[in-house]
């Protein structure tokens, strides 16, 4: 009896689930460098609320807009939900059902006295599984840590690719204004030529056509950033007067050095929480498969007790009382073919997850490496090739070997080719962000200026 007391009264787990959350902030933090913050009550709110004022008040980095979303993404705030959940199972886990009392009051047809039973019974096959059950629950709460950090590091990648994305596109925005006003001068010059008789219609018309197309290339950029920064404003969970926040500076510069490549798969297969999760989830049925084959003949309920009655005489009879529930038409054969069905399911599903990490971090390696290949070409090579055809352009326009209009070309050209270095640029760091997430979060070995003049937190 004082084993069972102590089972019943020393085995409940606390439903608090800040310990487990502290976990979690932990795994992200070591691999994000930004911890998350989980607000239950209304001055935790308060804080958080003014947190992200704070973050949004000063341009916005790549970090920054990492820490808003971990601060103020509501789907997000969401899954830490789960967290609370699954350790109020395991608070349930660690309890025993609640006894059972019945009774019952008869009346004779005839003369007086009535006659009266009471029970009060337990449980005792239930007080015997608590620990089992508590285990069980104790695991699937690992589970679910691993399945949340899995979803704010996949938030992170989210927010870094979005961000660059955006920036990228406001940089474009910039340079195709400069063709736009360069286009809307030369168009002007061109009205003016043709009115002195100096250029035909056809010239007026092909000179003039750039401007407008230069038009809608800006427009058509200047909606893509509007798209591009909503996106964001999604990803990070602001609305409102919580939207004017501006973007910090450009693209951050492509190191010189890049991350080791060597061992990327098996850094991926051991780090990965999602991975991590999936073989939590295969134990788990395979631990509930073996109990259910060594308990498939037991009673699946014993209830034990006392009964006392009390008859019509007065005279009470006091004594045990125990209920048996037999395994004679269930004898559990559906319940484990199901398990072992789910333990094969749950096996594949890993190693398929495994195979898809694996060609992941080969694909983004690949996609990095040659997003990285093709921006430095650009911006070492085509790029300051334009520029110098520019810069030469210009000095025969100066000595009028070349007209306003080849001037124009070789202008458009050099910014034809810092669209395509953008492109690539951003490619990089998208690629870069894709590659941390299907690694579990972080780069081994990051050079230290990857993030210059990006990250001045």
């Amino acid at each position: 009896m004082a084993a069972v007391t102590t089972t019943l009264l020393g085995g409940c787990a606390s439903v608090n689930p800040r310990p487990a959350f502290d976990d979690v902030r932990k795994t992200v933090a070591e691999r994000s460098k930004v911890q998350p913050e989980w607000p239950r009550t209304a001055s935790e709110a308060s804080a958080a609320e003014q947190a992200v004022a704070k973050l949004l008040a000063a341009p916005l980095t790549a970090g920054r807009a990492v820490e808003v979303a971990f601060l103020n993404n509501p789907a997000l705030q969401a899954t830490f939900e789960e967290i609370g959940i699954s350790q109020a199972g395991l608070a349930q886990a660690a309890r025993v059902a609640n006894p059972e009392i019945s009774g019952f009051v008869r009346f004779p047809s005839e003369g007086a006295g009535r006659n009266s039973e009471l029970s009060l019974v337990q449980n005792v096959f239930d007080v015997f599984m608590q620990p089992l059950r508590k285990k069980v629950a104790a695991a699937e709460l690992e589970q679910t840590k691993l399945r949340v950090a899995n979803e704010v590091l996949t938030l992170a990648a989210e927010v870094k690719e979005a961000f660059f994305t955006l920036q990228a596109r406001e940089q474009l925005v910039a340079r195709l204004s400069v063709i736009r006003d360069l286009t809307e001068t030369a168009a002007a010059f061109a009205e003016k030529q043709h009115g002195a008789g100096a250029i035909g219609d056809l010239e007026l018309e092909s000179r003039t056509v750039i401007h407008r197309e230069s038009r809608v290339d800006v427009a058509l950029a200047e909606a893509d950033v509007r798209g591009d920064r909503e996106r964001l404003n999604r990803l990070l969970g602001l609305w409102g007067p919580h939207t004017t926040w501006s973007l910090a500076g450009q693209l951050p510069e492509i190191p010189e050095a890049e991350i080791p490549l060597d061992g990327l798969e098996r850094i991926a297969v051991t780090d990965r929480q999602d991975l991590l999760a999936a073989r939590r989830g295969v134990d788990l049925v395979g631990r509930a498969l073996a109990l259910r084959r060594k308990t498939r003949f037991f009673p699946v309920g014993i209830q034990v007790g006392i009964n006392t009655e009390k008859d019509v005489t007065g005279e009470r009879l006091t004594g045990p009382e125990l209920a048996l529930q037999l395994p004679f038409f269930d004898t559990g054969k559906a319940s484990i073919a199901r398990l072992e069905s789910e333990h094969r399911r749950a096996q594949r599903q890993l190693e398929a997850l495994a195979v898809n990490a694996r060609s992941e971090v080969r694909e983004e390696r690949d996609r990095m490496l040659a997003a990285r290949d093709l921006a430095l070409y650009y911006g070492r090579v085509l790029l300051p090739q334009r520029q110098r055809i520019l810069a030469l352009t210009l000095q025969h326009y100066n000595a009028m070997f070349k007209g306003a209009y080849d001037l124009l070309l070789a202008k458009q050209a050099e910014v034809e080719t810092e669209k395509a270095y953008l492109d690539a640029w951003r490619g990089y760091w998208i690629a870069r962000a894709r590659l941390e997430r299907a690694l579990g979060g972080s780069l081994p070995a990051e050079p230290a200026a990857a993030d210059a003049g990006q990250e001045g937190r």
